[in-house]
């Protein structure tokens, strides 16, 4: 079995087989990472280069540690410092690098199509590590593994989106992979914070209401408010927002159900979540985290059994 891509640049490329093949694969590898030895062969004489010209800590350190586990030769590579701050256009970049016998990319960039476009012009698989605010595919996989591995099934549930809807490629990724995968999806937040399209254009359910959507949901996935993104301000100020759409534990309580709580971090504590949910029985947040390590080794090795076929 392998996927249907050569490359694993957004989750609207992908098949629910894929997806499945992905998570199937995932399993087996987090059994792995339970070992006292927490490393196979698989990779063994791939060299994988993280080319990241946007920050990042947690999804770069995750796919280093995923690289490493499977055995990889792996090379950092940040923007900052380098050629590109010299002028030097992406595709010069990659294609220096490439020239060093590299068998894998994995990018993130802070231009939504990066990924895409250089897709069109190298030889060797990319894996988009996160492109502007377009799609950020493996923290989807992973979260979407994390909701399956918690309730057992993703068909049929109820999963709330709640933040910034309009500047999270979180969210976006989000709703492909659930959709594809047979739950609902419902985005909260501020009206100035979702798009108007889509409800219409991807069918998800909409409100600006948070108890409404917590009260209808399995599992509410909470993005952060992105302001390195917004050129003007969209709400009247963070302390309204999380009196407005902020989740503690009081608003828990008055739910009377259990509910998931989800987030892909970094967590603005006091903002949309409270300690005192973020670090409760109702989080999953760390078992993210663990997860993404896992999902992120069986997209780089079928990825890497792709390119070879």
């Amino acid at each position: 079995m392998s996927l249907s891509v050569k490359h694993l640049l957004g989750i609207r490329d992908l098949q629910r087989q894929d997806i499945e093949l992905i998570f199937q694969t995932a399993r087996e590898f987090k059994e792995v990472l339970q070992r006292p030895i927490k490393k196979v062969p698989t990779l063994r004489d791939t060299t994988i280069v993280n080319v990241f010209f946007e920050n990042s800590t947690r999804t770069r350190i995750s796919f280093e540690l995923a690289e490493k586990r499977l055995g990889a030769d792996t090379i950092n590579f940040s923007a900052s410092g380098s050629s590109v701050s010299k002028g030097e256009t992406l595709i010069d970049t990659v294609n220096n690098i490439l020239s060093m016998k590299v068998d894998m990319v994995v990018m993130r960039h802070s231009a939504s199509g990066a990924p895409h476009f250089l897709a069109k012009h190298i030889d060797v698989p990319i894996l988009n590590a996160g492109d502007g605010i377009n799609e950020h595919p493996t923290q989807a996989l992973l979260d979407a593994f994390s909701i399956k591995e918690k309730l057992g099934s993703i068909e049929g549930r109820k999963i709330a989106i709640c933040g910034d809807i309009m500047h999270s490629r979180v969210a976006l990724s989000n709703i492909y992979c659930l959709k594809k995968l047979g739950a609902e999806v419902t985005v909260v937040g501020p009206p100035t914070l979702i798009p108007k399209y889509l409800e219409s254009a991807l069918g998800v359910n909409v409100t600006y209401d948070i108890r409404e959507a917590l009260q209808w949901a399995d599992v509410a996935n909470v993005l952060r408010i992105q302001l390195e993104r917004q050129n003007t301000p969209l709400f009247s100020s963070l302390r309204e927002y999380s009196i407005a759409y902020g989740i503690n534990r009081k608003l828990l309580d008055s739910l009377q159900k259990d509910i998931v709580i989800m987030h892909p971090g970094p967590i603005n504590r006091g903002v949309e979540l409270s300690s005192d949910v973020a670090d409760s029985g109702h989080s999953i947040i760390l078992d993210q985290v663990e997860n993404g390590v896992a999902v992120r080794m069986a997209a780089l090795y079928l990825l890497a059994g792709k390119q070879s076929q």
